[in-house]
């Protein structure tokens, strides 16, 4: 991928824009927040594992997101019913937001992601799974792993192992999906493809939405923000496959890889 563009200042019309967005921006999240945390304190002691109720809230929080940001978002596809998990492309903070919008899911990431300020907050209230690298805690985790998913929740992780430009899709990895070949869940799980589409707006890099290599997470939101006008995102739902058609994770994904890669526009499959 090409280097990151370096930031380029803030008119005084993009800080009033900040502000203007990124106020109600601030009190949707963190106002939603609460009242999830607030809500988790009932909601766990009498259904556990199960979140009946606060991925709505997740949901509210990320579909209002977009409409105080100015970024249309559009879908294509149906949300899969049966159990298992969703995977998709990776290119941007926004994919936070844009995965939870339509679809109650909770995101697989590395450890390190819970202990950010800010996001690392958001992403515990949210039920988000963390991973350790660390191979002694393999069979621990491969147990949490399991009990989520049958519990009914849809884990979503990045197979493609870090964010990029937006521009091009990487190989996936296929380590996370051996965890799926265990006998407690080949004959029960599916895996489904999403790709994610940025639109820059008008005039702008086509790179614009993209978090990616050591970009500041700051300076980017407060691009975001700052925008005179803003794009759009696409989200594509492909079809489901069951983990028992694939002989081993490398085949399955490799498969999801193919799928997720043909729904880039053209020029973005690399």
């Amino acid at each position: 991928m090409p280097p990151e563009p370096a930031p380029e200042p803030i008119p005084a019309m993009g800080w009033v824009r900040v502000i203007r967005r990124g106020v109600p921006l601030a009190i949707l999240v963190f106002g939603g927040l609460l009242i999830l945390l607030f809500v988790r304190l009932i909601e766990r002691p009498i259904c556990g594992l199960k979140r009946p109720a606060t991925p709505h809230i997740t949901q509210f929080v990320c579909r209002n997101a977009f409409r105080i940001l100015g970024i249309r978002f559009a879908t294509q596809g149906q949300r899969m019913e049966q159990r298992g998990a969703v995977v998709a492309n990776h290119s941007s903070w926004l994919d936070i937001f844009t995965l939870n919008a339509r679809k109650r899911i909770y995101f697989v990431s590395k450890s390190e992601v819970a202990e950010w300020p800010g996001i690392g907050w958001l992403a515990r209230a949210t039920g988000t799974v963390f991973i350790n690298r660390n191979p002694k805690e393999a069979k621990a985790q491969q147990k949490i792993f399991e009990d989520r998913l049958l519990a009914g929740h849809k884990l979503l992780f990045f197979p493609e192992g870090t964010s990029t430009d937006g521009m091009v899709v990487l190989p996936f990895k296929s380590t996370l999906f051996q965890a799926f070949f265990s006998d407690h869940l080949r004959h029960e799980m599916h895996i489904q493809p999403v790709t994610v589409v940025y639109h820059a707006p008008h005039s702008e890099d086509e790179r614009f939405y993209g978090w990616w290599g050591d970009m500041d997470f700051g300076s980017h939101l407060l691009k975001v923000l700052a925008a005179p006008r803003q794009g759009k995102v696409d989200v594509i739902y492909h079809i489901p496959v069951a983990v028992d058609d694939f002989p081993n994770r490398k085949t399955l994904a490799a498969h999801v890889e193919t799928v997720v890669r043909s729904g880039m526009p053209y020029g973005r499959q690399g």
